[in-house]
């Protein structure tokens, strides 16, 4: 359950948890019917694992993040009957020390690869591909040099991230390419958060896809705090400015005057998450990173209390909220004031959309021909708050109007990926000591 990144790191306001039947029984009920279908083993097996699903099972807004709880024993259970009801087992496993997990191999790449894919960013709509300047993930180029693939190596996956980032026309010779060189390294090839436009690839390069969740863009151009659907933000953003609060947007050449007030606050967040930094579809604190695009702040009484840097694409088309911290408890209305000027300023230079991430699982249709993960996944959402606050990060960009746009991991083969899902999990967590630090 990979973005799950917060793949934006806002704390949302919890749903009270009393409107939450318990997780445990939602799960079960939503495994039912795989289990009326299976061997008596298979059976067995699938009881067996609801008793494990009691375990924290998230610790990002990513779906792919449940999945280091996952692990698959081929020799008791048909992976087409066991879904992934048996293989959320393997967090149980893992932390235990019983299955050896493979290390994350150093794949970075040239500064001149760097180099050639931020030029190509230029000319292309999707703001939040600037993550291929932290330099942590090597690059698949086509061979006219129009367009790239960003990709981490895990195990035995090549997990490209996001769409082939050039002109459409290149991106299936682009991902044949790139699968191509996954079973040349006898890799499986995986493509993690891929819009709906990567879908006809998928059909052409015989993909699979699982969807992860859906995205919230806000329609800039549309933007607006007028009229009474948006009392209750305008209230909310002029309490925190009569508090104190105040907004300022930094340009690149501003933010090196306050990196180190933008580092102490970046490490009270962690501190107060009890995290370390993750990475692959997430910004990590690194100065270049952080310095190399705009970042919003808010300061109170001249300090600074929350940040957000801002990727942003030379078309002016698409903007992309990455990395948000803040101080513990400073002000109740400082992310609502954040985001609200964030919309104002990027609209008013002409910017069209503003992406906010991820909300994991929402989306999930749960129709009788629907896969057993839109079940179990749905009763999560519903019912997982204990795990994860599924509803309130909803409810926390819904606020903003947004349009919800589903995201995708696509991947070769049936049956669900769970060897594929483990090490994307781990590609983001940093391996398992990250993973189980949160």
């Amino acid at each position: 359950m990979a973005q799950f990144a917060l793949e934006t790191e806002i704390t949302a306001p919890a749903v009270p948890a009393a409107r939450a039947k318990p997780v445990l029984v939602s799960l079960m009920t939503a495994l039912l019917p795989a289990l009326a279908r299976s061997r008596p083993i298979s059976a067995l097996v699938l009881a067996g694992v609801s008793l494990a699903m009691a375990v924290p099972l998230f610790f990002e807004e990513s779906l792919v993040q449940i999945a280091w709880r996952l692990w698959l024993s081929r020799h008791v259970v048909d992976p087409a009957e066991s879904t992934l009801g048996v293989s959320m087992v393997i967090g149980a496993i893992a932390s235990r020390g019983l299955v050896r997990l493979p290390r994350r191999l150093a794949d970075q790449p040239s500064p001149e690869d760097v180099a050639r894919a931020v030029g190509i960013l230029a000319n292309q709509p999707n703001a939040s591909a600037g993550l291929v300047r932290l330099g942590d993930k090597k690059l698949l180029f086509s061979e006219c040099g129009g367009a790239f693939i960003m990709y981490a190596r895990r195990g035995r996956s090549m997990v490209a991230l996001f769409d082939p980032v050039g002109p459409k026309a290149l991106w299936v010779p682009l991902t044949l390419k790139f699968i191509a060189e996954a079973k040349s390294r006898r890799c499986r090839p995986v493509f993690y958060q891929v819009s709906a436009d990567f879908l006809p690839v998928t059909v052409e390069a015989r993909l699979n896809a699982l969807k992860l969740g859906e995205q919230a863009v806000v329609d800039l151009s549309r933007f607006s705090l007028a009229g009474g659907d948006w009392l209750k933000l305008r209230r909310s953003i002029n309490r925190a400015e009569r508090d104190g609060l105040e907004f300022q947007l930094l340009s690149p050449a501003d933010v090196p005057a306050v990196f180190d007030e933008l580092s102490a606050v970046s490490d009270a967040w962690l501190s107060a998450h009890k995290a370390g930094e993750k990475g692959f579809s997430l910004g990590t604190f690194k100065p270049h990173y952080v310095m190399s695009e705009p970042v919003a702040v808010i300061r109170l009484e001249g300090r600074i209390v929350a940040f957000a840097n801002i990727l942003t694409t030379a078309t002016g088309g698409d903007a992309f909220i990455d990395l948000m911290r803040h101080l513990p408890g400073a002000h109740r209305g400082m992310m609502d004031l954040l985001f609200v000027r964030i919309m104002e300023h990027l609209k008013a230079e002409g910017f069209r959309s503003l992406n906010l991430g991820m909300a994991p699982l929402a989306g999930l249709s749960t129709h009788k021909r629907a896969p057993i993960w839109n079940h179990v996944g749905r009763q999560l959402y519903e019912n997982g708050e204990r795990f994860y606050n599924f509803r309130g990060v909803h409810a926390f960009k819904s606020k903003f109007d947004p349009d919800w746009q589903p995201r995708y991991l696509a991947v070769a083969g049936a049956g669900f990926p769970i060897a594929s899902l483990v090490d994307v999990t781990m590609l983001i967590g940093g391996g398992l000591k990250g993973v189980l630090r949160r």
